[in-house]
Protein backbone atom coordinates (compact mmCIF):
# COMPACT_ATOMS: atom_id res chain seq x y z
CA UNK A 1 0.00 0.00 0.00
CA UNK A 2 1.69 3.16 -1.15
CA UNK A 3 1.21 6.53 0.46
CA UNK A 4 -0.91 8.92 -1.55
CA UNK A 5 -0.05 11.99 0.51
CA UNK A 6 2.27 13.34 3.16
CA UNK A 7 0.95 14.75 6.42
CA UNK A 8 2.41 17.71 8.25
CA UNK A 9 1.98 16.31 11.77
CA UNK A 10 1.95 12.79 13.05
CA UNK A 11 -1.50 11.76 14.33
CA UNK A 12 -2.00 11.18 18.04
CA UNK A 13 -2.58 7.56 19.05
CA UNK A 14 -6.35 7.87 18.67
CA UNK A 15 -5.80 9.48 15.27
CA UNK A 16 -4.54 6.06 14.16
CA UNK A 17 -7.76 4.25 15.14
CA UNK A 18 -9.54 4.77 11.82
CA UNK A 19 -6.42 4.04 9.69
CA UNK A 20 -5.90 0.74 11.55
CA UNK A 21 -9.49 -0.29 10.87
CA UNK A 22 -9.23 0.79 7.24
CA UNK A 23 -6.06 -1.20 6.62
CA UNK A 24 -7.72 -4.32 8.08
CA UNK A 25 -11.12 -3.67 6.47
CA UNK A 26 -10.20 -5.96 3.57
CA UNK A 27 -10.45 -8.90 5.97
CA UNK A 28 -6.73 -9.61 5.98
CA UNK A 29 -4.83 -10.92 9.00
CA UNK A 30 -1.61 -9.03 9.65
CA UNK A 31 1.31 -9.36 12.01
CA UNK A 32 1.73 -6.40 14.39
CA UNK A 33 4.87 -4.93 12.81
CA UNK A 34 3.56 -5.46 9.29
CA UNK A 35 0.30 -3.78 10.30
CA UNK A 36 2.17 -0.77 11.68
CA UNK A 37 4.02 -0.32 8.39
CA UNK A 38 0.82 -0.55 6.36
CA UNK A 39 -0.87 2.03 8.59
CA UNK A 40 2.13 4.37 8.31
CA UNK A 41 1.90 4.09 4.52
CA UNK A 42 -1.86 4.62 4.62
CA UNK A 43 -1.66 7.92 6.50
CA UNK A 44 1.41 9.07 4.56
CA UNK A 45 4.07 9.32 7.24
CA UNK A 46 7.34 10.77 5.95
CA UNK A 47 10.71 9.11 6.46
CA UNK A 48 11.53 11.80 9.01
CA UNK A 49 8.36 11.08 10.97
CA UNK A 50 9.08 7.34 10.89
CA UNK A 51 12.50 7.97 12.42
CA UNK A 52 11.21 9.99 15.40
CA UNK A 53 11.83 8.30 18.73
CA UNK A 54 10.47 8.75 22.24
CA UNK A 55 12.71 8.91 25.32
CA UNK A 56 12.73 5.14 25.73
CA UNK A 57 14.21 4.79 22.23
CA UNK A 58 11.08 3.32 20.66
CA UNK A 59 9.94 4.70 17.33
CA UNK A 60 7.14 7.16 17.98
CA UNK A 61 4.88 6.01 15.15
CA UNK A 62 5.10 2.37 16.21
CA UNK A 63 4.32 3.30 19.80
CA UNK A 64 1.22 5.30 18.82
CA UNK A 65 -0.08 2.70 16.37
CA UNK A 66 0.49 0.01 18.96
CA UNK A 67 -1.68 1.95 21.42
CA UNK A 68 -4.40 2.24 18.78
CA UNK A 69 -4.25 -1.48 17.98
CA UNK A 70 -4.29 -2.39 21.67
CA UNK A 71 -7.27 -0.13 22.36
CA UNK A 72 -9.24 -1.54 19.43
CA UNK A 73 -8.46 -5.04 20.66
CA UNK A 74 -9.75 -4.16 24.14
CA UNK A 75 -12.96 -2.95 22.51
CA UNK A 76 -13.26 -6.25 20.59
CA UNK A 77 -13.01 -4.30 17.34
CA UNK A 78 -9.95 -6.41 16.52
CA UNK A 79 -9.16 -9.96 17.52
CA UNK A 80 -6.00 -12.06 17.56
CA UNK A 81 -6.47 -15.33 15.68
CA UNK A 82 -2.93 -16.19 16.74
CA UNK A 83 -0.26 -14.50 18.81
CA UNK A 84 0.88 -11.17 17.37
CA UNK A 85 -1.66 -11.18 14.52
CA UNK A 86 -4.76 -9.04 14.13
CA UNK A 87 -7.97 -9.15 12.10
CA UNK A 88 -10.98 -6.84 12.11
CA UNK A 89 -14.24 -8.05 13.70
CA UNK A 90 -17.86 -7.27 12.89
CA UNK A 91 -17.80 -4.67 15.66
CA UNK A 92 -14.71 -3.09 14.11
CA UNK A 93 -16.46 -2.88 10.75
CA UNK A 94 -19.45 -1.26 12.42
CA UNK A 95 -17.24 1.29 14.22
CA UNK A 96 -15.60 2.16 10.91
CA UNK A 97 -18.99 2.56 9.24
CA UNK A 98 -20.26 4.77 12.08
CA UNK A 99 -17.06 6.83 12.31
CA UNK A 100 -15.45 6.79 8.85
CA UNK A 101 -13.20 9.80 9.41
CA UNK A 102 -12.76 10.40 13.15
CA UNK A 103 -12.90 7.77 15.88
CA UNK A 104 -11.94 9.10 19.33
CA UNK A 105 -11.48 7.42 22.67
CA UNK A 106 -14.82 8.70 23.95
CA UNK A 107 -16.42 6.67 21.15
CA UNK A 108 -14.60 3.55 22.36
CA UNK A 109 -15.79 4.22 25.90
CA UNK A 110 -19.33 3.62 24.66
CA UNK A 111 -18.33 0.02 23.89
CA UNK A 112 -18.92 -2.15 27.01
CA UNK A 113 -15.86 -4.33 26.45
CA UNK A 114 -13.56 -1.29 26.30
CA UNK A 115 -15.24 0.42 29.23
CA UNK A 116 -14.85 -2.71 31.37
CA UNK A 117 -11.14 -3.01 30.58
CA UNK A 118 -10.23 0.67 30.68
CA UNK A 119 -11.91 2.62 33.49
CA UNK A 120 -11.80 6.41 33.28
CA UNK A 121 -9.18 6.47 36.00
CA UNK A 122 -7.84 3.70 38.19
CA UNK A 123 -8.17 4.26 41.91
CA UNK A 124 -5.27 5.72 43.84
CA UNK A 125 -4.11 8.33 41.34
CA UNK A 126 -4.85 12.04 41.15
CA UNK A 127 -7.85 11.89 43.52
CA UNK A 128 -8.64 15.56 42.96
CA UNK A 129 -9.48 14.97 39.29
CA UNK A 130 -12.86 13.87 37.92
CA UNK A 131 -13.32 10.09 37.90
CA UNK A 132 -16.63 9.61 36.13
CA UNK A 133 -15.45 10.79 32.72
CA UNK A 134 -12.24 10.83 30.75
CA UNK A 135 -10.14 13.94 31.41
CA UNK A 136 -8.89 16.01 28.50
CA UNK A 137 -5.10 16.04 28.45
CA UNK A 138 -5.03 19.82 27.90
CA UNK A 139 -6.95 20.33 31.15
CA UNK A 140 -4.17 18.78 33.24
CA UNK A 141 -1.07 20.48 34.56
CA UNK A 142 2.29 18.89 33.57
CA UNK A 143 2.58 16.75 36.71
CA UNK A 144 -0.99 15.53 36.30
CA UNK A 145 -0.23 14.69 32.67
CA UNK A 146 2.66 12.47 33.80
CA UNK A 147 0.46 10.78 36.41
CA UNK A 148 -2.30 10.35 33.87
CA UNK A 149 0.07 8.84 31.31
CA UNK A 150 1.57 6.38 33.79
CA UNK A 151 -1.92 5.50 34.97
CA UNK A 152 -3.01 4.71 31.41
CA UNK A 153 0.05 2.55 30.82
CA UNK A 154 -0.56 0.63 34.06
CA UNK A 155 -4.22 0.14 33.16
CA UNK A 156 -3.27 -1.26 29.78
CA UNK A 157 -0.57 -3.55 31.21
CA UNK A 158 -2.97 -4.74 33.95
CA UNK A 159 -5.49 -5.79 31.29
CA UNK A 160 -2.73 -7.63 29.42
CA UNK A 161 -1.60 -9.38 32.61
CA UNK A 162 -5.12 -10.61 33.34
CA UNK A 163 -5.51 -11.84 29.78
CA UNK A 164 -2.26 -13.81 29.97
CA UNK A 165 -3.01 -15.26 33.42
CA UNK A 166 -6.46 -16.39 32.30
CA UNK A 167 -5.03 -18.11 29.23
CA UNK A 168 -2.12 -19.76 31.09
CA UNK A 169 -2.35 -23.19 32.67
CA UNK A 170 -3.46 -23.38 36.33
CA UNK A 171 0.05 -24.34 37.49
CA UNK A 172 1.44 -21.11 36.08
CA UNK A 173 -1.15 -19.04 37.94
CA UNK A 174 -0.41 -20.90 41.18
CA UNK A 175 3.31 -20.13 40.85
CA UNK A 176 2.62 -16.52 39.85
CA UNK A 177 0.57 -15.76 42.94
CA UNK A 178 3.32 -17.23 45.13
CA UNK A 179 5.85 -15.05 43.30
CA UNK A 180 3.72 -11.99 44.07
CA UNK A 181 3.44 -12.82 47.77
CA UNK A 182 7.18 -13.47 48.03
CA UNK A 183 7.86 -10.16 46.26
CA UNK A 184 5.67 -8.48 48.88
CA UNK A 185 7.94 -9.84 51.61
CA UNK A 186 6.12 -12.95 52.76
CA UNK A 187 8.30 -15.99 53.34
CA UNK A 188 11.23 -14.01 54.77
CA UNK A 189 14.63 -13.49 53.20
CA UNK A 190 14.84 -17.21 52.40
CA UNK A 191 11.68 -16.91 50.34
CA UNK A 192 10.09 -20.07 51.74
CA UNK A 193 7.18 -20.62 49.35
CA UNK A 194 6.22 -23.73 47.46
CA UNK A 195 3.44 -24.82 45.16
CA UNK A 196 1.47 -27.89 46.24
CA UNK A 197 -1.37 -27.79 43.74
CA UNK A 198 -2.58 -30.89 41.97
CA UNK A 199 -4.24 -34.11 43.08
CA UNK A 200 -4.04 -34.63 46.80
CA UNK A 201 -3.37 -30.98 47.50
CA UNK A 202 -5.89 -30.91 50.33
CA UNK A 203 -7.76 -27.97 48.82
CA UNK A 204 -4.82 -25.54 48.72
CA UNK A 205 -2.44 -24.60 45.90
CA UNK A 206 0.56 -23.23 47.77
CA UNK A 207 2.04 -22.60 51.19
CA UNK A 208 4.38 -19.95 52.54
CA UNK A 209 6.44 -20.58 55.68
CA UNK A 210 6.82 -17.40 57.66
CA UNK A 211 9.61 -18.86 59.80
CA UNK A 212 12.40 -21.36 59.27
CA UNK A 213 10.63 -24.14 61.21
CA UNK A 214 7.30 -23.68 59.45
CA UNK A 215 5.45 -22.90 62.66
CA UNK A 216 3.61 -19.98 61.01
CA UNK A 217 2.19 -20.76 57.61
CA UNK A 218 0.03 -18.99 55.08
CA UNK A 219 -1.91 -21.20 52.69
CA UNK A 220 -2.83 -20.00 49.22
CA UNK A 221 -5.65 -20.85 46.84
CA UNK A 222 -5.59 -19.60 43.22
CA UNK A 223 -8.61 -19.78 40.91
CA UNK A 224 -8.23 -19.06 37.22
CA UNK A 225 -11.66 -17.72 36.29
CA UNK A 226 -12.79 -15.83 33.21
CA UNK A 227 -14.19 -12.32 33.42
CA UNK A 228 -17.76 -12.36 34.71
CA UNK A 229 -17.36 -15.77 36.37
CA UNK A 230 -17.23 -14.73 40.01
CA UNK A 231 -15.93 -16.80 42.90
CA UNK A 232 -18.86 -17.51 45.21
CA UNK A 233 -19.31 -18.43 48.85
CA UNK A 234 -19.07 -22.24 48.29
CA UNK A 235 -15.52 -21.93 46.93
CA UNK A 236 -14.43 -19.75 49.86
CA UNK A 237 -16.09 -22.16 52.30
CA UNK A 238 -14.17 -25.00 50.72
CA UNK A 239 -10.93 -23.09 51.21
CA UNK A 240 -11.75 -22.42 54.87
CA UNK A 241 -12.44 -26.12 55.31
CA UNK A 242 -9.08 -26.91 53.73
CA UNK A 243 -7.38 -24.57 56.20
CA UNK A 244 -9.01 -26.41 59.09
CA UNK A 245 -7.74 -29.66 57.59
CA UNK A 246 -4.21 -28.25 57.70
CA UNK A 247 -4.78 -26.86 61.21
CA UNK A 248 -4.13 -23.39 59.82
CA UNK A 249 -5.86 -20.08 60.41
CA UNK A 250 -4.29 -17.86 57.72
CA UNK A 251 -5.10 -18.02 54.04
CA UNK A 252 -5.03 -15.97 50.85
CA UNK A 253 -7.59 -16.68 48.13
CA UNK A 254 -6.65 -15.16 44.77
CA UNK A 255 -8.66 -15.17 41.57
CA UNK A 256 -8.36 -13.67 38.11
CA UNK A 257 -12.02 -12.58 38.26
CA UNK A 258 -13.79 -11.25 41.36
CA UNK A 259 -15.74 -12.36 44.44
CA UNK A 260 -19.46 -12.24 45.06
CA UNK A 261 -20.79 -10.24 47.99
CA UNK A 262 -21.72 -13.46 49.79
CA UNK A 263 -18.18 -14.75 49.40
CA UNK A 264 -16.71 -11.53 50.77
CA UNK A 265 -19.14 -11.42 53.70
CA UNK A 266 -18.42 -15.04 54.56
CA UNK A 267 -14.64 -14.49 54.52
CA UNK A 268 -15.07 -11.60 56.94
CA UNK A 269 -17.26 -13.64 59.30
CA UNK A 270 -15.06 -16.69 59.93
CA UNK A 271 -12.49 -16.95 62.71
CA UNK A 272 -9.66 -17.69 60.29
CA UNK A 273 -7.89 -14.74 58.71
CA UNK A 274 -8.87 -14.94 55.03
CA UNK A 275 -7.64 -12.36 52.53
CA UNK A 276 -9.46 -12.20 49.19
CA UNK A 277 -7.57 -10.75 46.21
CA UNK A 278 -9.45 -10.24 42.96
CA UNK A 279 -8.02 -9.85 39.47
CA UNK A 280 -7.73 -6.07 39.57
CA UNK A 281 -5.89 -6.08 42.88
CA UNK A 282 -3.68 -8.97 41.74
CA UNK A 283 -2.48 -7.11 38.65
CA UNK A 284 -1.94 -3.94 40.72
CA UNK A 285 0.30 -5.93 43.07
CA UNK A 286 2.15 -7.53 40.16
CA UNK A 287 2.92 -4.13 38.65
CA UNK A 288 3.86 -2.57 42.00
CA UNK A 289 6.24 -5.40 42.91
CA UNK A 290 7.63 -6.09 39.43
CA UNK A 291 6.20 -9.57 38.84
CA UNK A 292 5.54 -10.34 35.18
CA UNK A 293 6.47 -6.80 34.09
CA UNK A 294 9.63 -4.91 33.19
CA UNK A 295 10.49 -1.28 33.82
CA UNK A 296 11.26 0.31 30.46
CA UNK A 297 11.48 3.99 31.38
CA UNK A 298 12.12 6.06 34.51
CA UNK A 299 11.13 9.72 34.81
CA UNK A 300 12.65 12.41 37.02
CA UNK A 301 10.64 15.54 37.79
CA UNK A 302 12.63 18.57 38.93
CA UNK A 303 11.75 21.90 40.50
CA UNK A 304 13.73 25.01 41.25
CA UNK A 305 15.96 24.73 44.35
CA UNK A 306 15.27 27.96 46.17
CA UNK A 307 17.92 27.15 48.79
CA UNK A 308 20.59 27.21 46.10
CA UNK A 309 19.89 30.89 45.38
CA UNK A 310 19.81 32.01 49.00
Amino acid sequence: MSAERRISAMPTWDGFLVPVLRVLSDGSTRQARDLQDYVADHVGLSDEQRSETIDSGQLRFRNRINWAVSSLTRANALERPRRGSYVITALGEQLLADHPTVLAEHHLRQVPAYRDHVPARRSGTAPDLPTAVAVRHDDLDPIEQIDDGINRVHTEVAAQLLERLRSANPEFLEQSVLDVLVAMGYGGVEQRARRIGGSGDGGVDGVIDQDALGLARIYVQAKRYAAGNSVGRPEVQGFVGALHGHQANQGVFITTSNFTRDATAYAQSVNASIILIDGERLTTLMIRHGVGVQTVQMYSVVKLDEDYFE
